[in-house]
């Protein structure tokens, strides 16, 4: 499940971090870690797009900010777009819809596809469930409005990276468990599907790299309100009695990341339980490594074959 070592490419990403001294993730303020975060996945607004609209939408808490990305002309001209909703990473505590930017525009350009990336509320000023209400919320608006937004509501999707892979899981579990809108397919790229620090992934790479096991167990620290909601499924997707009957699902995981096992647990249960799952394992990667195109040939492998499956199942 875990290469021998790093891969090249992403280890020498890996240097050139390490040589800026930047922190862990856990060894600053919530305050501090979202300057960094700022500082460090800030960046030109790439690829270019047909067009890109700040909206936002009546939530259950407040208004909700979305950005829509619109893909230039595909292979498609008259139809409308595949509709993919998108929840940014960060465990729950940092991320914003400029540091997501980049890959939203990756994917609208490569999946032929309407991107609505969601701002949802961040902990711990807005603990769980704040962010599972407004990804359920953000999947109906965008199902209701999608034609508007030049995109094709019975071609909707949901993906996210790491804790927004856990957003997009819990609002495809919400939409089952709540007659919510017919959704065709869920991405799903290193998600936190669990909350158990000791599995074999947890030991292994728990000094990281790009994310370790203390840096999880602060940003759980800061979502969930207690132990107890540690329990629910809609905070930890692998808590479910049954994860059957749900969006046909891709997985993807990393060799070098904590959150390998949880990853592997999700895929292997989608398929015991009866919803249909490629589980895409790059046993030389770590965490977030698919935001890493330009400089990691695996990455760009990756992020391909995730458009792939969105191509072919929306």
């Amino acid at each position: 499940m875990r290469a021998a070592e790093l891969d090249p490419e992403l280890a020498a990403v890996v240097d050139e971090l390490e040589t800026l001294g930047l922190p862990e993730w856990h060894a600053l303020s919530v305050e501090a870690a979202r300057r960094l975060e700022d500082e460090v996945f800030s960046g030109e607004p790439e690829p270019p797009v047909a067009s890109v609209r700040d909206l936002a939408f009546d939530g259950p808490h407040g208004a909700v900010p979305v950005r829509v990305y619109r893909p230039e002309a595909g292979a498609e001209p008259g139809a409308a777009a595949r509709t993919l909703v998108y929840f940014h990473g960060g465990g729950w505590t940092l991320g914003t819809l400029d540091s997501i930017d980049g890959p939203c525009r990756e994917l609208a350009t490569r999946t032929d596809s309407v991107v609505v990336s969601v701002d949802y509320r961040l902990a711990p000023e807005h603990p769980f469930p704040v962010a599972v209400d407004e990804s359920a919320a953000a999947v109906e608006w965008v199902a209701e409005t999608a034609e508007s937004l030049g995109g094709d509501p019975d071609r909707l999707g949901v993906a996210g990276t790491s804790a927004g892979g856990t957003l997009a899981a819990v609002a495809a579990l919400h939409a089952r468990e709540f007659d919510g809108p017919a959704i065709a397919g869920q991405f799903l790229l290193y998600p936190i599907a669990g909350h158990d620090f000791g599995t074999d992934s947890y030991r292994e790479n728990a000094g990281g790299p790009l994310l370790t096991r203390a840096d999880m167990e602060w940003f759980y620290g800061q979502y969930l309100r207690s132990p107890v909601d540690a329990a629910n499924p809609f905070a930890v997707p692998l808590r479910a009695d049954d994860l059957g009957g749900l969006p046909p699902a891709t997985v993807v995981t990393a060799g070098f990341d904590p959150l390998r096992d949880d990853g592997l647990a999700l895929a292997e249960r989608f398929a015991v339980e009866g919803t249909p799952v490629e589980g895409r394992h790059y046993p030389a990667m770590a965490h977030g490594f698919c935001s890493l195109t330009d400089r990691v040939a695996v990455a760009e492998e990756a992020l391909s074959t995730v458009a792939d499956d969105v191509r072919s199942r929306l």
